[in-house]
């Protein structure tokens, strides 16, 4: 059935007002959207619909037609495609990273070359850890200087071939991994287009660049080798173009706006294309080249400038890192009028993750996969550039973990007082036997104010990438991390070979939680509900930076959102839109899309809601005041948010509203839009109950009186616009 095209009978009467729910990241199922038993489903399809109740109960609590959107299947799929997310991850991060760059035309412009740049060096240094398994560990030493273990001491009879047909034949495997690259990026989450982001073009230029790219280091490491035991001109050649495809790729994503801009599209995309084809051709050229010369190779115990290689790719995702978080703490921003996080300083955070997840992840992979076959033993094991980063990993994670213990620590005391002020004014008198309710209240309005603390923690986390940036230097060195730990620290070599395991175990346990939480994050309800919504935040935004990063959902829902808004206000009086946390910001990206005589007829109730709290901070580009001003106007400030203390992501919008607060401005319409609600409502049972009212939190709450009293409002606002015309 096409999406937004209603089912027969799904024909309301003309009078009534739609109260279309949208869910948050955490998901739900039609019945606990609606509190229905029954539903049935009127458009769309199994990954996204639109659901209403069974036609017997299909009228509200307040005589609405009530209607659920359903989105939370998007993101997912079948446990192969959650678990190849999974190792998507590092690309995920580096692309929602550069949607996180700073208001300003200049230092987001310098943010979204850093970040496309690390996002290119994220994918080379995919291929260079691949090449390390299957040309390094595999082809030259497992078949050649160092036995491995049976049956990789044989493998298929190439133990018996010359080295170059041995590096010839494995290096289909990184050959083979580029290609699933290159298939996962082709997907899409949906056939609807969001022209609010229109990126699809510049993910085809973005994934021939990386194509190019990978193709290119794969020949450089093979011709670097080649060239170890006598330069030919065949090899000088070769490796000068390889290089030279490196440059252009490079040199696309460097200059601003090369790809983004219209005037200069064609031409990025010409020469996108037509670097993948020369490097398409160049590997095929490599690999005859390699396979048919007969010279004698270099004694080495391993690959020959594959260590400088990989040391390379490492130390330019440092420096880049490094630059990145300099520009975004150059200059600390305001964002919505209140302290926000430094300008961008998100991006620094996210490309930090992304980085380091990337680093480890190679790592453990090359370093793992030598223990595992016994590649490495008696030559000093994996190569250099990859101890350091695995060593750098854990001291990362350790300085990581001290670093959020230490400001829970620190900000529980400004938090609790912040928290007893504000239920000291909610609750000025308070019986004996409430005493632990009030301290209840109070401990969890501090917990969840532990949001506030989250500018400090990200900035001083980007700081550490000041760690990795010194181990790559000492890496870069030569020095082995035994020998730079007892000359430069005095510790014993014992010290660093329990770094290098404990980071190679921490990045064991990283592993099998990822794959725990791919297998069971959309199939059970606890990890939906705790590891879904990362992912799902994740792959919101469109593919601006990685072209191998998970499909945006978001350019299927907000289209298909306002889509059947159109349809619902074209039979109905009005059209009541009610999200609750993230759905609340797939709400006002769809009411940026409608059409005027739509908007019309349209009322927004937001809940739990973190566009400002949240997004406007970490997105100051996009989703800023001016941005969320625009989507009252849309409505004509037909609008309200309810928001909570006890709320550890949603909060107001325009104005807090707490008791105390200085009164708004009676002519700006947004100090109206927020409504704050007390909570928990009492502290004792009310008269005939046996227990007090349950902390809200960042619950939904559709049934609740102020939610239902909120709808009442919007909606008689709905019915005296439609009278009026």
């Amino acid at each position: 059935m096409p999406q937004g095209r209603a089912q027969h009978g799904d024909q309301p009467r003309r009078h009534d007002v739609v109260e279309l729910r949208v869910h948050g990241v955490s998901g739900a199922d039609p019945t606990v959207i609606l509190d229905r038993p029954r539903v049935r489903q009127v458009a769309g399809d199994g990954s996204g619909g639109f659901h209403r109740a069974a036609r017997s109960d299909g009228v509200g609590p307040d005589g609405l037609t009530l209607e659920a959107y359903r989105w939370g299947d998007l993101p997912s799929g079948t446990v192969g495609r959650t678990l190849a997310m999974v190792f998507l991850l590092p690309f995920m991060l580096s692309n929602v990273a550069v949607w996180m760059r700073p208001t300003g035309r200049r230092r987001a412009a310098g943010v979204s070359v850093l970040c496309r740049l690390l996002a290119l060096n994220l994918t080379v240094l995919y291929v260079v850890s691949i090449a390390g398994v299957a040309l390094d560990l595999l082809a030259w030493r497992c078949l050649g200087t160092a036995r491995c273990r049976p049956p990789f001491d044989t493998m298929a009879g190439l133990d018996g071939r010359h080295v170059g047909q041995r590096l010839a034949v494995l290096a289909l495997l990184p050959i083979a991994a580029i290609g699933v690259l290159r298939l996962l990026g082709t997907r899409r989450s949906g056939p609807a287009h969001n022209p609010l982001w229109a990126v699809e073009p510049l993910v085809h230029r973005l994934r021939a660049i990386h194509v190019a790219a990978a193709l290119a280091v794969l020949d450089v490491v093979l011709l670097t080798a080649r060239r170890a035991s006598g330069a030919t001109f065949s090899t000088t050649l070769l490796l000068a173009l390889s290089a030279a495809v490196l440059l252009v790729c490079v040199g696309l994503l460097a200059v601003p706006g090369m790809i983004d801009r219209a005037a200069t599209a064609r031409t990025a995309t010409w020469t996108a294309r037509l670097a993948g084809v020369v490097a398409a051709v160049l590997s095929v050229a490599t690999v005859v080249t390699v396979a048919g010369d007969r010279r004698d190779w270099s004694s080495a115990s391993g690959l020959p400038g594959y260590g400088g290689i990989a040391g390379a790719a490492l130390f330019g995702q440092m420096i880049l890192l490094v630059l990145l978080s300099g520009v975004v703490l150059w200059q600390h921003g305001r964002v919505g009028g209140r302290s926000a996080l430094p300008g961008g300083l998100g991006a620094a955070v996210l490309a930090a993750l992304a980085v380091g997840l990337t680093g480890a992840l190679s790592s453990g992979l090359v370093y793992q996969t030598g223990e595992l076959l016994g590649g490495y033993r008696g030559d000093g094991g994996p190569p250099l550039p990859y101890r350091w980063t695995l060593l750098a990993f854990f001291l990362h994670v350790v300085a990581a973990a001290l670093l959020c213990g230490a400001l829970s620590v620190v900000s529980r005391r400004r938090r609790w007082r912040a928290a007893a002020a504000i239920t000291t004014r909610d609750f000025p008198v308070v019986p004996p036997e409430a005493v632990g309710r009030l301290r209840l209240t109070t401990k969890t309005i501090a917990r969840a104010r532990f949001t506030e603390w989250l500018g400090l923690l990200a900035a001083t986390y980007a700081a550490l990438a000041v760690v990795g940036l010194a181990t790559s230097l000492v890496g870069l060195t030569g020095r082995e991390p035994e020998e730079a730990a007892r000359s430069l620290l005095g510790l014993p070599a014992g010290a660093v070979q329990m770094g290098l395991s404990g980071g190679s175990y921490l990045l064991a346990a990283l592993l099998l939680m990822l794959l725990t939480g791919g297998v069971f994050a959309y199939r059970t309800a606890w990890f939906r509900r705790h590891v879904g919504i990362l992912w799902d935040l994740g792959t919101f935004w469109p593919r601006a930076a990685h072209p191998f990063a998970p499909p945006s959902y978001a350019d299927r829902a907000v289209p298909e959102l306002a889509d059947r808004i159109s349809q619902l206000a074209e039979r109905h009086v009005g059209v009541l839109l009610c999200g609750h946390s993230h759905g609340s910001a797939l709400l006002a990206l769809a009411v940026l899309r409608l059409p005027p005589r739509v908007r019309q007829r349209v009322a927004l109730l937001t809940y739990g809601s973190p566009l400002d709290r949240l997004y406007a901070r970490l997105y100051p580009a996009y989703l800023n005041e001016e941005v969320l001003r625009e989507v009252g106007e849309r409505v004509e400030w037909r609008w309200l948010n309810l928001w909570r203390d006890t709320d550890p992501v949603g909060g107001w919008v325009f104005a807090a509203h707490r008791p105390g607060d200085p009164a708004p401005d009676p002519a700006d319409p947004a100090g109206q839009v927020d409504r704050r609600l007390r909570d928990p409502a009492h502290l004792l049972p009310a008269p005939g109950e046996r227990s007090a009212p349950p902390l809200r939190g960042h619950h939904p709450g559709e049934t609740d009186p102020e939610f239902r009293a909120a709808v009442r409002e919007l909606t008689e606002r709905l019915r005296a616009g439609s009278a009026g015309t």
